[in-house]
């Protein structure tokens, strides 16, 4: 993908109010097309990317949600950028049935679960998510100033969430001293949150493995 190119995506982007992991994403999608083919992304045909997406799934073996992610870039691409439109998906197929329903842990579970994390800013944060009912992608953008402990209020705000809307969440006591006890051991900046570098907030890929981490403990 020349500069040019992935610079218009990425002001399209921005302009519609993308988020940043999002945006990196789409990218990532559309760079591994082009390198696929050795050849800029908006040459290439409709069939060319059906090709592509049944080399995904077929001899690469990449599971369908991965294909999805690359399929929701690409496509935006190409109808955004390129103004071509695509009624088949290219290809890729509807999300296969018969899938397991996710198991749930039980409240002792989830106890022994948080016990297994002796980090306490990573115990604190997987507590906010199980406590509010926060996404990965909400939790690691939280600011101090979120969190909305007047008596009369108890209430996390969260900006930008699913679908880019801001609503308001619950916040419980318990996880309010939790809150507490992390801001006077941290006393975090911009971010209730922040990750290596304390002007940036913790990253997803670094929640999920905590969480990876501690259900192997808990195994």
């Amino acid at each position: 993908m020349s500069s040019f190119i992935r610079e218009k995506f990425t002001q399209h982007m921005e302009l519609h109010g993308l988020a940043k992991e999002t945006q990196r994403g789409y990218i990532s999608g559309v760079r591994c097309l082009a390198r696929h083919y050795n050849q800029t992304p908006e040459t290439l045909t409709n069939e060319q990317v059906r090709a592509y997406f049944r080399h995904l799934l077929l001899e690469r073996k990449l599971k369908w949600g991965s294909c999805k992610t690359y399929l929701s870039g690409i496509t935006y691409f190409y109808r955004h950028i390129c103004n071509r439109e695509v009624d088949d998906r290219f290809g890729l197929p509807p999300r296969p049935r018969g899938r397991k329903l996710p198991s749930v842990l039980s409240m002792e579970e989830v106890q022994t679960l948080f016990s297994c994390v002796d980090n306490l800013k990573h115990r604190v944060l997987l507590k906010t998510i199980y406590s509010a009912g926060l996404r990965v992608g909400e939790v690691i953008r939280l600011k101090p100033e979120h969190i909305e402990s007047d008596p009369s209020r108890m209430v996390i705000r969260v900006e930008q969430g699913k679908g880019r809307k801001d609503r308001y969440t619950l916040l419980s006591a318990q996880l309010l001293e939790e809150l507490r006890e992390y801001w006077r051991t941290y006393s975090p900046g911009p971010w209730l949150f922040p990750g290596q570098n304390p002007h940036t907030h913790i990253t997803s890929t670094a929640v999920w493995s905590v969480m990876a981490e501690a259900k192997k403990k808990l195994a």
